[in-house]
């Protein structure tokens, strides 16, 4: 990504809104700095209900002068069509940075974000809303669907393109993989991640992490799984009555733990088990967030460390090949 950022004249920093301070990648801060940047918060509707502002409000907040969009997802006709508007305003953005800096060979963007927070998703949206053209960047519930940065796709038609309403030489998009941050500061953070499907769901076991779901359902309301168990703090209880409910029982009528745990947390991701943030949001928390990554430095060292002496290994490894 360093190595395109001469070429690049925007970065579109994706994070995942029911996590908007675990999803931020603190490398991005350093790496990134200098190039014109938009912070796009995706899958708002996971997030809380269309009235819900508040959040929103001090997240932009956060960013002072930054632009910060937030994109919708939704499959319902009203959901539908505010996903299309989320969309819309990024594209306004885009296109609007194109055409104060008009350039013949095109516009350059960046889209960069912690693993499976929506970016090959929004590509898509991007591209279908402007162009009405199909799919180009491949999707997916895990992360690590994208595996290489991609070449530009356009995004934004050019002056020269058939009708003559587009920008200069056109706005292409560069996909990217997603970047994991080099040390998860507590176990918290780790099961936020995993819980929004930022970590593949093989990492953490299932039942532990729907344990860790049931709690932040009880802060919110243990009306959220009423329709299969009364309000507990056991997650046992709570997989037993789902899967009796559901039938995911195994040999001799046991309850299958671990297939009824991943069910749970899908209903989560898709918002068929309540929409909510899984962090706090107020006005000194982003503070507070870098204040604590200032004393972890000597961690962010050592794995970068850990990283290079990997590397050396491979290519060890290779050469003796």
């Amino acid at each position: 990504m360093k190595t395109l950022l001469n070429s690049i004249d925007l970065v579109l920093e994706c994070r995942d809104y029911r996590v908007p301070l675990t999803s931020r990648n603190p490398l991005f801060e350093h790496a990134l700095d200098g190039t014109p940047r938009v912070i796009i918060y995706t899958k708002r509707d996971l997030g809380g209900g269309t009235r819900d502002s508040h959040n929103e409000d001090v997240v932009r907040k956060w960013h002072g002068s930054t632009t910060t969009l937030f994109v919708r997802g939704g499959r319902g006709e009203d959901e539908v069509y505010q996903a299309r508007k989320s969309v819309g305003r990024v594209l306004d953005v885009l296109k609007g940075h194109a055409q104060a800096r008009w350039k013949l060979t095109g516009h350059r963007v960046m889209i960069v974000g912690m693993p499976n927070v929506g970016k090959s998703t929004l590509l898509n949206a991007l591209r279908a809303l402007s162009l009405g053209k199909g799919k180009v960047a491949r999707t997916g519930a895990q992360p690590g669907v994208t595996r290489k940065i991609s070449s530009g796709v356009k995004i934004v038609a050019s002056e020269d393109d058939e009708g003559g309403a587009g920008v200069g030489g056109g706005v292409y998009l560069l996909d990217t993989p997603g970047v994991f941050i080099p040390y998860v500061p507590d176990a918290h953070a780790m099961m936020k991640l995993a819980l929004c499907g930022s970590v593949k769901d093989t990492i953490i076991a299932p039942v532990m992490l729907a344990d860790y779901l049931l709690f932040h359902m009880n802060i919110h309301s243990p009306t959220l799984y009423s329709e299969y168990c009364s309000p507990t703090n056991d997650v046992m209880e709570l997989l037993s009555a789902i899967a009796m409910k559901t039938g995911r029982l195994g040999k001799g009528g046991a309850i299958d733990t671990e297939a009824t745990s991943l069910w749970l947390i899908q209903k989560w991701r898709t918002g068929n088990m309540g929409r909510f943030l899984l962090d706090e949001v107020d006005e000194s928390a982003l503070e507070r967030a870098r204040l604590g990554e200032e004393e972890q430095v000597p961690s962010f060292n050592q794995a970068k460390k850990v990283e290079r002496e990997r590397r050396r290994a491979r290519n060890k490894a290779r050469g003796e090949k």
